[in-house]
């Protein structure tokens, strides 16, 4: 499960705040991947996202941002060229480089991809490019507009209507188009490179993805969106390109675990750090396992990872399953499967109608777990009698219901 993503910001080029989102994978970031959107769209497109989460599974953090004037940043967008996106970009890749660590990958939507196609050379530590639905000429950018182009050209810019929004685009925007060469920027790459497409794009037809692999030098992979629009709308779409570029990516950039206290955990225990993120998130390390804990919105938390009472329930809900696994295997019971649902509550002692006389004495609250237990299989009313009871023996049911002794150390009494 990834962290929810963090809200950041940095100066552009034309000194605007522009908005970025950095998703970070549960455990240590082994590489960082910087996303670049397609025309007048955002970092929060169904695309963006879909490949930002599925990085993150594979431990790479992900920062996507909006190009100036676009999205949730500040700026014109109609003082804004293709230039100035390239130096957005670069902009970006300073702010990972400085703040955090610098982009090891980058991936580009649309003209977005030929952006980062574009800036590659600028960014050294940048080993792979991937490119979605991207322009080989940049130029063709403008038949989203091409009614307008004789307005422009006669009084130097106009109103235009892109996805049902106004965008004013001036006649610079237009000539700097004209003043890049994207397949010679492809040429001289010399990093690994994945082209996606889809070939009934109907916005940047196929032949532009012919002729960036043409112009790319090895190694260079294509893959068939299919019958994927041009902006990726179907989640299935943006799935499929998110996992394949997640797949793709391992071979070429450095995913080595860092060194640090989360590879020193010691046998049989579990370590829990906050992240510094927000109010009440935090880091569960256990062995090479990782995973978050938060609260929930309403009480001040990110809501990016169970509670701790969830924790506990899961806790109780796991051995559940597990023992009465282990005894239906045992017995050659044919269970097809298990489910155990578990939810926690704090009730009044005179209201608990299942405690005992231990607990019916005591003043105030206590907790409750109610346990439902689902069985498939083809069994008696009898065997299931006893596969419900043998969840009593689940060891984390012992223990809750036990008195247990909690001894609280400090790290430099060690």
């Amino acid at each position: 499960m990834a962290v929810r993503p963090i809200k950041l910001s940095f100066e552009g080029a034309l000194g605007a705040k522009l908005s970025a989102r950095l998703d970070l994978p549960t455990g240590p970031v082994r590489a960082y991947a910087l996303f670049a959107h397609c025309f007048t769209c955002s970092k929060d497109l169904t695309a963006a996202r879909k490949i930002a989460q599925s990085l993150t599974m594979q431990g790479i953090g992900v920062l996507r941002f909006d190009f100036t004037g676009l999205g949730g940043s500040g700026g014109d967008f109609a003082s804004t060229n293709f230039t100035s996106n390239l130096d957005d970009l670069r902009r970006a890749a300073d702010f990972l480089r400085h703040e955090f660590a610098a982009p090891s990958l980058l991936i580009g939507h649309s003209l977005g991809g030929a952006a980062v196609l574009a800036v590659a050379d600028s960014v050294p530590e940048a080993k792979a490019i991937a490119t979605i639905g991207a322009p080989a000429d940049i130029e063709h950018v403008t038949h989203n507009f091409a009614d307008y182009l004789d307005n422009i050209a006669r009084d130097g810019q106009a109103e235009v209507s892109l996805g049902g929004r106004p965008f004013v685009i001036k006649q610079q925007f237009v000539d700097d188009l004209r003043a890049h060469d994207v397949e010679t920027s492809v040429g001289k790459l010399h990093k690994a490179l994945l082209v996606m497409h889809a070939p009934m794009d109907q916005t940047v037809g196929i032949d532009n993805a012919s002729r960036i692999f043409a112009a790319a030098k090895h190694p260079k992979s294509f893959v068939s969106l299919d019958t994927a629009d041009h902006l990726l709308r179907d989640p299935d779409d943006a799935a499929y390109a998110a996992d394949v570029i997640s797949a793709w990516a391992k071979r070429y950039i450095t995913t080595d675990e860092p060194a640090g206290d989360d590879n020193d955990i010691p046998d049989g225990a579990v370590v829990v750090r906050e992240t510094g993120l927000g109010k009440f998130q935090a880091m569960v390390l256990a062995g090479h396992h990782r995973m978050l804990a938060d609260e929930p919105e309403s009480v001040g938390g990110f809501n990016s990872g169970p509670s701790p009472y969830d924790l506990l329930a899961a806790a109780l809900g796991s051995c559940t399953v597990m023992t009465i696994r282990m005894y239906a295997d045992q017995k050659q019971i044919p269970v097809d499967g298990i489910r155990v649902e578990v939810r926690h509550d704090k009730i009044h002692a005179s209201d608990c109608m299942e405690c005992g006389a231990e607990f019916a004495q005591k003043s105030g609250k206590i907790d409750r777990f109610e346990r439902i237990i689902t069985l498939h299989g083809d069994f008696t009313d009898d065997i299931r009698e006893k596969l419900i009871a043998i969840a009593n023996k689940c060891p984390v049911h012992r223990t809750l219901e036990a008195k247990s002794l909690i001894v609280t150390g400090d790290e430099r009494s060690r």
